[in-house]
């Protein structure tokens, strides 16, 4: 086996004790559990789940929700549906 080296990173509590709990409940610990992806990302050359974008973060809409505001500030808010709003 090559040498080994330590590698660190933070993860917000909440993150890491949900983490912990489900490599737990693996049979796996933390490091075993990163080993894993690292060595998955390695040999695919990606990373192995689908990876995407909360359209509510989106440039588009953090436009229209400034403008909802200061509408709202300058008290001449229409309000109207906006297509991430589902019924």
């Amino acid at each position: 086996m090559s040498d080994m080296v330590n590698v660190n990173f933070k993860l917000d509590a909440e993150t890491k004790r949900g983490m912990e709990q489900a490599c737990k409940d693996m049979g796996l610990s933390l490091s075993a559990a990163f080993t894993v992806f690292a060595k998955k990302v390695s040999r695919e050359k990606r990373i192995p789940f689908e990876l995407s974008v909360d359209p509510f973060y989106s440039e588009s809409n953090m436009r229209y929700l400034e403008e909802k505001m200061a509408a709202y500030k300058a008290g001449t808010l229409k309000f109207a549906k906006h297509e991430l709003i589902e019924d």
